[in-house]
């Protein structure tokens, strides 16, 4: 069956096109027509505009566009969102806003304290993994995904999550914390790791664990999240196999084995970097480090 059934509102969303277009407007005037208006700035660099467009394209195409209303027939589409969502957006954003208009927003007054707590590294990888994995118990899940503001506010929160899970390695913030490589890569090799029970539960489980995509009321109930509830009156629905061919169990493995291969292509790539980084650092000083090793070596023998 055509997604066309559904109309162009579920389709494109263009509430949201509206809201994307106003907050890259507003980037734009902040980062170039109201610089000045800045204590400390620079001209905006051309890998933060595209960085910032990237991440607005991208939340469009993932919350917008047909991917969207997909997200919610089929669990496999659902995860693929969530991964985008949380693993891949938040990179853009904190690349994207340069560190001068950073400074002024995590240096007020509230937000102060908060990323105080909730970006430092144990913290902001633990809140993030509980939320992600507590979100996904079935009982959790149907919850949320049944009540429009529920849903709203936990979807806001977890991107959050991932924003402050994200800090600590990507910031350029002067008085921020900043990880070494080494602890970087320790870091991301944890998030790997402590983030894959949740998605173990998902892909081994032999029945159907979410109501919201494999029974029909439940299902029918959680598409007016994205589909206008007169539209949906007008439609003679039974469930999401009108638009699938996989199984519930099928589409449920599926979609986490999906999430967990997405995150570990964009964990492997930060990986990549962090270590290139790290190896070409370590090149570059190569005689500065063997001098300091010789003259600590020297100190310790001279005490001794």
């Amino acid at each position: 069956m055509s997604l066309s059934i559904f109309g162009f509102q579920a389709l494109w969303s263009p509430y949201l096109m509206g809201v994307i277009v106003f907050l890259t407007v507003v980037y734009f005037l902040t980062t170039i027509m109201w610089r000045k208006d800045f204590k400390v700035s620079e001209p905006l660099k051309k890998s933060e505009a595209a960085n910032f467009i990237l991440g607005m394209v991208s939340l469009y195409i993932i919350k917008g566009s047909p991917i969207d209303l997909m997200g919610h027939i089929t669990f496999t589409m659902h995860m693929t969102q969530m991964a985008l969502l949380l693993l891949l957006v938040p990179i853009f954003i904190i690349k994207g806003i340069p560190w001068w208009v950073w400074k002024v927003v995590v240096e007020a007054p509230v937000v102060r304290t908060i990323f105080k707590i909730f970006t430092k590294p144990l913290v902001a990888l633990f809140i993030f993994v509980f939320m992600f994995s507590f979100y996904h118990l079935p009982s959790v899940f149907d919850v949320v995904k049944l009540d429009m503001t529920l849903h709203g506010i936990y979807t806001f929160l977890l991107f959050i999550s991932a924003l402050f899970m994200y800090w600590p390695l990507l910031n350029q913030v002067e008085g921020q914390h900043k990880m070494k490589n080494i602890n970087k890569l320790a870091y991301i090799a944890g998030n790997a790791v402590l983030i894959t029970p949740a998605c173990a539960l998902i892909i081994f489980a032999s029945h159907p664990l979410y109501a919201t995509f494999s029974e029909a009321e439940s299902w029918l109930k959680a598409m007016e999240l994205c589909v206008p509830g007169d539209t949906l009156s007008s439609l003679n629905l039974s469930g999401p196999e009108l638009f699938t061919s996989m199984s519930p169990v099928s589409d449920q493995q599926v979609g986490g084995v999906l999430m967990k291969i997405i995150q570990e292509i964009i964990f492997g790539t930060i990986l990549f970097r962090v270590f290139s980084a790290w190896w070409n650092n370590e090149r570059a000083n190569q005689e500065d480090i063997t001098e300091k090793a010789l003259r600590d070596f020297q100190n310790r023998t001279k005490y001794n």
